[in-house]
């Protein structure tokens, strides 16, 4: 990973996680074949492809996932932004290191107005969800939201949202206007049916 030099920038070489190019070999070539699927879901290249990954319930993967999502396309010489729009639970910043905030709450709530990205890999930056607010859902239906979708849609290839399970809160149903196309994140012997079901429908 190569480090950057500006002020707004975390270096995170460090994290001993499987994250990246921590990755074993097994699971990089399971997300190779996960960002080649994307790809041929969501052909247009003219455009900036915004992707939502959620799950049913807690402890599937989804943020896992993500972040070996974004890191995987962005090996390929694609701009890439991974957002971190759990805002009740955020786990992003604390597994790679990156300072918590200020972040995406910050800008929603215009306590920030410069968006603030931290370069986690080469190809890859990412937005934190910032101070935990009391309104997420309120904060994402917001104009504020759809405007900087927009905003930062002409800078990257591939915006990644992380989003909350399904059937903890609304926050990814309202988020689901915004993007292009959704990962549902299922871990094998872990999820009831009934609640996957109900992610579904």
């Amino acid at each position: 990973m190569k480090e950057n030099r500006k002020s707004d920038v975390v270096d995170t070489h460090n994290s001993d996680s499987a994250l990246g190019p921590n990755m074993n070999f097994a699971t990089a070539e399971a997300f190779k074949l996960l960002r080649t699927n994307v790809s041929f879901s969501l052909p247009d290249e003219d455009s900036c492809r915004v992707i939502g990954v959620t799950s049913s319930i807690p402890g599937e993967g989804k943020t896992f996932t993500s972040i070996n999502l974004a890191y995987s396309i962005a090996q390929t010489d694609k701009k890439v932004l991974l957002i971190e729009g759990d805002m009740r639970l955020p786990t992003i910043a604390r597994i790679t290191g990156l300072a918590p905030t200020p972040g995406l709450s910050n800008l929603l709530v215009g306590l920030d107005q410069k968006i603030k990205v931290t370069q986690l890999f080469d190809g890859l930056s990412v937005l934190v969800s910032g101070d935990v607010p009391p309104n997420p859902s309120e904060l994402l239906t917001s104009k504020r939201m759809g405007a900087l979708i927009e905003t930062i849609s002409e800078k990257y290839d591939y915006i990644i949202i992380d989003l909350p399970p399904v059937t903890s809160v609304s926050d990814t149903l309202v988020v689901s206007k915004y993007v292009s196309g959704m990962i549902l994140v299922v871990r094998q012997n872990y999820v009831y049916r009934t609640a996957f079901a109900e992610t579904v429908r």
